[in-house]
């Protein structure tokens, strides 16, 4: 197996039998693998999925090639996460920090501002409001130089980051961009890898806690519960940055309140991923076999609270796609039940 370190494909193929030449290709001289010969669990799940891509299209000569510029799983967008004053990553208190798709810091600002730095745009196609980098201006759903569009979440966390704050997640981070080539990585699969990561600096997180002998102190906090007409609280959820602002009347009433959730941050990246998909796999009415599957890993590594709804048993899911031509009619359903 032959895995490309840096932005071009992830190349697996069978002994004795070469690709055909394709732009970007790693030579079939080139034998040095990123991986280890002993994988960590994170670098096993990453070519676990690679290879999972690998079979949706046939896998005849086992070539896949994984673009960050033309996969459905690799859009190149803008990042943004919470950081400390080392920038290194943060869940609960620091700023807010966006990196552009070639990993120059675009802003670092006070989660309190974040009205000047995330603008919401409305299609009639979505209930979502989908964010945007207000600045630049929404420019729909396109990718690269011209995007304006970020994505939140784990992946998102350690490309915004210069580092996580522990040293054995630390380690790990390391690994993976080393395999992946550098930092910013858009690979959407590698946010699973990024979770275990995550993982990781929990669980370290949560040793040093517990020997901190203020946990068992007898010392109480006195907080100033003098009332506040407008509050802004951030931190980074599970799938990503989560910002909740209230407005309230002199009595406490909520008179005005504005939530943007990690699934919002995203939900444009979503929508470009399965736009990608759809133009690789749609070539008029005939759609190829692995079109749902490939949709489907789009979305699902972002964890969509819009899919956790919809797990029915024993493990399926439900998903429907109308292909529709250019006057907006349905000439086919392709649907898995």
């Amino acid at each position: 197996m032959r895995v490309r370190r840096g932005y071009g494909p992830v190349s697996l193929r069978k002994q004795g039998k070469s690709p055909e030449p394709t732009r970007g290709v790693v030579s079939p001289k080139v034998r040095r693998s990123p991986f280890p010969a002993t994988p960590s669990f994170g670098q096993h799940l990453f070519r676990r999925n690679v290879i999972q891509i690998d079979n949706l299209f046939g896998g005849r000569y086992t070539q896949i090639r994984v673009h960050t510029t033309e996969s459905a799983c690799s859009p190149q967008t803008y990042y943004m996460g919470m950081v400390d004053p080392d920038k290194k990553v943060n869940l609960y208190e620091g700023k807010l920090r966006v990196i552009s798709p070639y990993g120059g810091e675009y802003a670092l600002f006070d989660p309190k501002d974040y009205i000047s730095y995330i603008g919401e745009w409305v299609e009639p196609w979505t209930y979502i409001r989908l964010t945007h980098l207000r600045k630049l201006g929404w420019s729909g759903l396109i990718e690269g130089d011209k995007t304006s569009l970020y994505r939140v979440g784990p992946l998102a966390r350690l490309n915004a980051a210069e580092g996580m704050s522990t040293p054995l997640a630390q380690k790990e981070y390391e690994t993976m961009y080393d395999t992946l080539g550098g930092r910013p990585s858009h690979h959407t699969l590698a946010f699973h890898w990024a979770r275990l990561i995550e993982a990781l600096h929990a669980a370290e997180e949560m040793q040093r806690i517990a020997g901190d002998p203020l946990l068992t102190s007898k010392d109480l906090r006195n907080m100033n519960l003098k009332l506040k007409k407008a509050g802004i609280g951030c931190v980074e959820a599970a799938r990503g940055t989560l910002i909740h602002h209230y407005e309230t009347d002199d009595r406490g009433i909520v008179t005005g309140a504005n939530l943007i959730v990690a699934t919002q941050h995203n939900a444009a990246p979503i929508s470009l991923s399965v736009k990608k998909a759809a133009r690789g796999f749609v070539k008029g009415p005939d759609v190829k076999e692995g079109l749902l599957n490939m949709v489907e890993m789009a979305f699902r590594a972002y964890d969509p609270c819009l899919a956790c709804a919809t797990h029915t048993l024993p493990g399926h899911m439900p998903l429907d796609i109308d292909i529709r031509n250019r006057s907006g009619d349905i000439i086919r359903t392709v649907r898995r039940p």
